[in-house]
């Protein structure tokens, strides 16, 4: 089984609420730069190398995603790249552990 953890925005939203990822499309585009794809286009599923992301279904603008790793030897390279690149925190789900690179 893999891993999995909650993408959410580095930076905290006044009141109630997580603040915004980005719009889909914004995601989309900005991750096709860093070899991260959807499988089908419109998909709320997204490869990169180690790693599968996966969107709220219907839900525009982003402010979660769901990561899994599928391979612990490169994942954690990609994923603290993108975390950086684009002002990520990353919540273990398992430990309730929270980390920004």
């Amino acid at each position: 089984m893999a891993n999995q953890y909650v993408i959410l925005a580095r930076s905290e939203r006044p009141g109630d609420g997580l603040p915004e990822l980005g719009t889909r499309e914004e995601i989309v585009r900005e991750l096709a730069n860093s070899n991260v794809a959807p499988e089908v286009p419109e998909g709320d599923v997204l490869y990169g190398p180690g790693i599968r992301l996966e969107f709220p279904p219907g839900i525009d603008p982003v402010n979660q995603i769901l990561l899994s790793i599928m391979e612990d030897e490169i994942a954690w390279l990609v994923i603290l790249r993108l975390a950086k690149k684009f002002g990520w925190r990353i919540l273990d789900t398992a430990t309730g552990r929270e980390f920004s690179p």
